[in-house]
């Protein structure tokens, strides 16, 4: 595989040029899906218009921020998409935050309108105050609380025209905030594009081998970039289409899939093990065959052990696709293109149409292929990647030091530019001198048939650097003993990377797309019940 240019012309696009191309081919075709209420393309242009000038109406500009804390709803996608119509910036708030968690976010946003569902007005007195900009609050159903110095209006009180508003979207402004984690700070708003926007979503499409028949299915929810990105700017992309479902419900899953008739389930890593153990359910017969599925041919998500994808396979029929790699920053940095083969452990090829992705140590030396540091990229082509985090210029100097975008995940890339993520750079391990990644531990213990699911953590070592601790879910009725996890483990990992600590849990700490959130069990380190090989007396074949 040759390198492409340095620098690359490419078409900018908007997401209402998006639109306008779908009105012009299929304006009466089935679009969206969002629980109970479907759009063609001409009702989703229609809806969207409304909303947008009922929003310029309050006082909306371009470049003023709209935000929300919806769960998945119509009125989710429409509050997001309105207020591009408005030449706004929508800005989807997770809607588990409340206290700092939600001032933090609604304060370095800045919006001029708030959409929030009515349940969790409660959580908006303290988190408005000293929003100098915030002028508007929306409430969707019945307010439980309602002040705060601004004016509050209804959601089904908002009514424009429901023609296009007079105004130009660029492909370079900014649409949406995604905020990213803040796992080294305060949480901080990627600033995405129209274009970047829709070059994502053109990635992606074309990495899955997403056609115009598809129907996109997901449960994440809206904040989630994921639900944005798949299924409401790619199924304008490709002209298939979508349907957003509420929470994800491990007893339903193979019912609702059935019932949408969804081709594409998009998902995470941790729904997908959790779906490919799951037991045979009487109320959905023979729901462990091939039998149980109807129309998935295809479940995406972040990368999955071999183990895993054979068990979709097989027991499903239906294939997984995680041969890709990306951050909200910039994504996608590898993927699998048409034509290219499957390399077992690795995320994809490098995708050099769009940035120049490379591998560097702590002093941003470029390493040989083959050997493991920072993944680093910039970009090729104009508006394919974040322009900044927002109001924080010196987080966008810091990531983008000596001009190149820090990912903080480490990886490595092959001889034949083939990338594998190793792990977060705050996930990497260090004991008594050898690197460990939390990544490849997670997926070696997920081959343990008793094993439902698992996240692997350091512990400060009273000899300093870290000691392996694994926080594990047995499956239902399994007697597995810490003791024999580990003792298995020792055909499985280096002599170095055998956990020294296990514990067993009903759970573990989760966020709102069920992601396990490793923060809780750092902090926790050792508990009572943490079983400890050391005083064991287990001793570690070399």
């Amino acid at each position: 595989m040759s390198p492409s240019p340095t620098w690359v012309d490419s078409e900018q696009r908007t997401l209402v040029s998006l639109l306008d191309r779908r009105l012009a081919n299929d304006a009466d075709a089935p679009f969206l899906q969002v629980l109970d209420t479907a759009w063609t393309i001409a009702q989703f242009e229609a809806e969207t218009n409304r909303i947008a000038n009922a929003l310029i109406a309050l006082g909306v500009r371009p470049g003023d921020r709209v935000a929300n804390l919806l769960e998945n709803s119509p009125e989710g996608v429409l509050a997001w998409a309105g207020a591009l119509k408005a030449g706004a910036i929508g800005v989807p708030v997770n809607t588990a935050h409340k206290g700092v968690y939600l001032e933090h976010q609604l304060r370095d946003a800045g919006p001029r309108v708030f959409v929030v569902q009515g349940d969790m007005t409660d959580r908006v007195d303290d988190a408005i105050t000293g929003i100098d900009e915030l002028e508007h609050i929306v409430t969707v159903g019945e307010a439980s609380a309602a002040g705060g110095g601004v004016k509050w209006h209804a959601w089904r009180d908002l009514d424009g025209s429901t023609d296009r508003p007079d105004l130009t979207v660029r492909p370079d402004q900014i649409a949406t905030l995604i905020y990213t984690g803040g796992t080294t700070g305060p949480s901080k708003g990627c600033t995405i594009s129209h274009n970047y926007h829709v070059r994502m979503a053109e990635g992606n499409a074309m990495a899955w081998g997403r056609r115009p028949t598809d129907v996109v299915w997901t449960p994440l929810p809206l904040f989630h970039y994921n639900a944005i990105q798949m299924c409401v700017v790619g199924t304008l992309v490709i002209g298939d289409r979508a349907v957003i479902s509420g929470k994800f419900s491990l007893s339903r899953f193979w019912q609702q899939i059935n019932a949408s008739g969804a081709t594409i389930a998009s998902l995470l890593g941790s729904l997908a093990v959790m779906i490919a153990r799951d037991i045979d359910r009487p109320e959905q017969p023979r729901s462990g065959h091939v039998e149980a599925n109807t129309t998935l041919r295809q479940l995406t998500g972040a990368p999955m052990p071999p183990e895993i994808d054979a068990i979709f396979r097989e027991r499903f029929g239906v294939a997984t696709w995680s041969y890709g790699y990306g951050t909200t920053e910039a994504c996608l940095l590898s993927w699998l293109p048409p034509g290219v083969p499957p390399r077992l452990g690795s995320a994809g090829v490098v995708n050099d149409e769009d940035f120049d992705v490379r591998i560097v140590d702590d002093d941003d030396r470029e390493v040989a292929r083959g050997t493991n540091g920072e993944i680093v990229c910039r970009p090729k082509k104009a508006n394919v990647m974040f322009s900044g985090y927002w109001r924080r210029p010196e987080a966008t100097v810091e990531a983008s030091r000596n001009w190149w975008l820090h990912t903080g995940d480490i990886g490595r890339i092959d001889d034949d530019g083939y990338l594998y993520f190793v792990d977060r750079k705050a996930d990497y391990i260090r004991r008594r001198g050898e690197n460990i990644s939390s990544w490849e531990l997670e997926q070696t213990f997920h081959q343990h048939p008793d094993i439902a699911d698992v996240a692997i953590t350091g512990v400060h070592s009273e000899v300093t650097e870290d000691e392996v601790k694994v926080t594990a879910i047995r499956q239902p009725g399994s007697s597995l003993t810490e003791e024999e996890l580990c003792r298995w483990s020792f055909d499985k990992l280096p002599y170095f990377a055998v956990p020294r600590y296990i514990e067993f849990r009903e759970d573990l700490p989760r966020n709102d797309t069920g992601r396990i959130t490793k923060a809780p069990l750092r902090a926790e380190g050792l508990t009572p019940t943490t079983w400890d090989r050391e005083a064991a007396g287990v001793t570690v074949p070399r």
